[in-house]
C-alpha cells in the first residue's frame, strides 16, 4: 500500500499545473525576460520591470491582464509608440518635402540668374559703347532691375508700370535729341509723356513695340513667379501635414498596436495588418490632401513645361534688345510725323535763341539716331565707328547656363513628382509597410497580435474618409478640430493652383483680383502659345489714362516721371510692364541714341 502510494505521489508530480488562464500568451512561463531585453535595449531601467508577469489592474490602455509593465512604463511606451508613428509618416513624406524645397531653391537660383546675367551682359555692352555716357545714367538700369526683382520676390508694383515708366522717361530724353534747336521745359515733356500714354492711342512714338514686348516679358515673368510661388507653397503645405497633430485616441490606438504586445510579454509577435490599417487610418484621416494634391501637381508641371518652352524667361530675355532696337528705329523712321503730333497737342516749346561755341549746329543732330547692335548683320557693320556696336552683338545674348539647367531641373521634377502622385491615399498603407507596424503580407495568415492577444485580427477595416471613418473600431469618437488646419491647408493648394494655371494662360491673378478690367484678363487669347513666331496679340481694352506725377529735377529733358500703381497705362499703344530686360534694353536704345555721332 506505501508502495502503490508513493507511486501516485511520483505521478502527480511530473503533471503539469494549470497555466495562467485563457488568452494568456505565457501560459507556460510568467517570464518577461524578452520584453525586459527589449526595453533594456532601448534605454529603460531594468527596475521598473518586474521579472515576471504581474496583474495589469493598474493599466490604463493596454488590457488589464498578467502584464510586464508598470503604470510609468506603460506611460513611456505612449510616449515612444507615438514618436515612432510620427516619425514614420515624416520619413516617408521627407523625399517629397526634399524635392519641393529642393526645386525651389534651384529654380529660384535660375531666375535671379537670367537677371543679374542680363543686367551685367547689357551693361558691358553700353559701357563699352558709350563709356561715360552709360555710367551717368546707369541707375536707370539697376533702377529697373530693382523694381523686376521686387515684383518677383513678390512685393513690388506690376510689371507695366515698369515698362510704362520706362518707355516714358525715354521718350523724355529721346524726343530733345531729335529737336536741339528747342528748350523742352518740366511742364512740355509733361504734356507729352500724357499724351504718349493716352487711351486713344493718339501717339504712338515707338510704334507697336511696347505692347509686343510687353505681352512676351509678362507672361515669362508672371509664370516664373507664380512657378516659385507654387513649389514654395507645396513644401510649406507638405511638412505641415506630415507634423501629424496625434489625438488623445490616435495616441492610444497607435499604443495598443504596437506598445501593448510588450507589455503582455510577446514583442515579437507583430500587430495584425487589419489592425494597423485601421488605427492608420484613423491617425491619419485629416493629413490626406486629395484631391486638391492631385490637381496641384498638374498645374505645377504644366507651368514647368510652359516654363521649358513657350514662356521661356530666358527666351524673352533675347529678344528685348532686338524689341527696343525696333523701337528706336521706329520713332526715329517716323519722327518727323510724331513731332508734328506733338506740337499741335503740346504747342510750339521755346527755341534756343544763342548756341554755345561748342555745341554742333542743330542740322546735324536732327533725325541722327544710332543703328543699335541688334539689327541685322549689315546695319551693325555700318554702326558709326568707335561706337562699339556690332563688336557688341553677341554680348546681348544672356550667357547663362539656365537652359541646360531648366531641362534638366524640369526632367527631374517630373520624374520626381511622378511618384508623389497618391502619395496621401497610400501613405496608410505605407506606414504598415513597415515591421514595427504590422505583420509582414506574406505573413498574413499566421497568428499575430489583435490588440487583445495572439490570434487572427477580425474587425472589418475601414477607409479613410470621414463616413468611413464612424465605422472605425479602433478609434474613438472625437471632436473633428484638426480638420480646420486640413481645411486651410487644401485651401492653400487650390490658391497656389489657380494662380499657376492663370499663369500658364500668361495673366496675373494677383493683379487682376484689384484690377479686374486689366488688359490681358481675358481668357489667355492675347498669348499665342508660340510668341517667338511673331504671332499677333489682341490689343487689351482701351481705359482712361491715369495722371502721370512728376518729380522735377531740373534742366532741359531731365524730367522724372512717376506713376501711381493704378491701373494699366500705356504707351505705344498698349500697357507694357516687365522689369528686367526691357528696360534693360531701353535704356540701352536711350543711351545709344545720346551716344557720339
Amino acid at each position: 500500500m506505501s508502495a502503490l502510494r508513493s507511486l501516485l505521489l511520483l505521478l502527480l508530480s511530473l503533471c503539469p499545473g494549470p497555466g495562467p488562464g485563457l488568452g494568456s500568451e505565457a501560459k507556460v512561463t510568467r517570464s518577461c525576460i524578452e520584453t525586459r531585453q527589449v526595453l533594456g535595449a532601448r534605454g529603460y531601467s531594468l527596475s521598473l520591470l518586474p521579472p515576471a508577469l504581474i496583474s495589469g489592474e493598474h493599466l490604463r490602455i493596454c488590457p488589464q491582464e498578467y502584464t510586464c509593465c508598470s503604470s510609468e512604463i506603460e506611460q513611456r511606451l505612449t510616449w515612444d509608440t507615438e514618436a515612432t508613428f510620427r516619425g514614420l509618416v515624416e520619413e516617408n513624406g521627407s523625399f517629397l518635402v526634399h524635392t519641393l524645397a529642393s526645386r525651389h531653391r534651384k529654380f529660384d537660383e535660375i531666375f535671379r540668374e537670367m537677371l543679374l546675367s542680363s543686367e551685367h551682359s547689357l551693361a558691358l555692352l553700353f559701357h563699352r559703347s558709350f563709356g561715360h555716357l552709360y555710367s551717368q545714367h546707369a541707375p536707370v538700369f539697376s533702377g529697373l532691375f530693382s523694381r523686376l526683382r521686387d515684383y518677383y520676390e513678390r512685393s513690388g508694383e506690376g510689371l507695366d508700370d515698369a515698362l510704362v515708366d520706362f518707355w516714358a522717361q525715354l521718350l523724355e530724353r529721346l524726343f530733345p535729341l531729335l529737336h536741339p534747336q528747342y528748350i523742352f521745359s518740366p511742364d512740355y515733356l509733361f504734356c507729352l509723356t500724357r499724351l504718349a500714354s493716352s487711351a486713344d492711342d493718339s501717339l504712338k512714338p515707338f510704334g507697336d513695340i511696347p505692347r509686343r514686348l510687353y505681352l512676351q516679358i509678362t507672361r515669362a515673368l508672371v509664370a516664373a513667379r507664380a512657378f516659385i510661388q507654387g513649389l514654395e507653397t507645396g513644401r510649406d503645405v507638405v511638412s505641415e501635414a506630415l507634423k501629424v497633430p496625434m489625438s488623445e485616441g490616435c495616441k492610444r490606438a497607435v499604443m495598443r498596436l504596437t506598445g501593448c504586445p510588450l507589455c503582455r510579454g510577446v514583442p515579437s509577435l507583430p500587430p495584425c495588418r487589419g489592425f494597423c490599417f485601421n488605427v492608420a487610418n484613423g491617425c491619419l484621416r485629416n493629413q490626406g490632401l486629395d484631391p486638391d494634391w492631385e490637381a496641384y501637381l498638374d498645374a505645377l508641371l504644366l507651368l514647368a513645361e510652359k516654363l521649358q518652352g513657350s514662356f521661356s524667361f530666358e527666351l524673352a530675355a533675347r529678344s528685348i534688345g532686338l524689341k527696343i532696337s525696333e523701337a528706336l528705329m521706329y520713332l526715329q523712321d517716323n519722327s518727323v510725323a510724331v513731332s508734328a503730333q506733338v506740337f499741335q497737342q503740346c504747342g510750339n516749346p521755346e527755341r534756343i535763341l544763342a548756341r554755345t561755341r561748342r555745341a554742333p549746329p542743330p542740322q546735324e543732330e536732327v533725325g541722327r539716331f544710332w543703328t543699335p547692335p541688334a539689327a541685322a548683320g549689315a546695319a551693325a557693320a555700318a554702326a558709326p565707328a568707335g561706337a562699339g556696336a556690332g563688336a557688341g552683338a553677341e554680348e546681348e545674348r544672356p550667357t547663362t547656363t539656365a537652359s541646360t539647367s531648366m531641362n534638366r531641373l524640369v526632367w527631374e521634377l517630373r520624374e520626381r513628382l511622378g511618384r508623389a502622385r497618391g502619395f496621401w491615399a497610400g501613405l496608410p498603407t505605407t506606414v504598415c509597410g513597415d515591421p514595427r507596424m504590422a505583420a509582414d503580407i506574406s505573413q498574413e495568415a499566421a497568428p499575430c497580435w489583435t490588440g487583445a492577444g495572439r490570434g487572427r485580427y477580425l474587425s472589418p477595416v475601414v477607409g479613410i474618409s470621414p463616413t468611413e471613418q464612424l465605422d472605425n473600431p479602433e478609434m474613438e469618437k472625437e471632436d473633428s478640430g484638426s480638420d480646420l488646419q486640413t481645411r486651410r491647408r487644401r485651401l492653400q493648394l487650390r490658391a497656389a493652383t489657380t494662380r499657376m494655371k492663370v499663369a500658364a494662360l500668361g495673366r496675373d491673378l494677383e493683379l487682376e483680383d484689384w484690377d479686374e478690367d486689366a488688359s490681358g484678363s481675358g481668357e489667355g487669347q492675347h498669348y499665342a502659345d508660340d510668341w517667338m513666331a511673331g504671332a499677333a496679340a489682341v490689343a487689351p481694352p482701351a481705359r482712361l489714362p491715369r495722371p502721370p506725377r512728376r518729380d522735377v529735377s531740373g534742366g532741359r529733358g531731365g524730367g522724372v516721371l512717376v506713376r501711381h500703381n493704378q491701373g494699366r497705362s500705356r504707351t505705344g499703344g498698349t500697357s507694357v510692364g516687365f522689369h528686367t530686360q526691357p528696360i534693360l534694353i531701353l535704356f540701352l536704345s536711350a543711351l545709344a541714341l545720346l551716344g557720339p555721332r
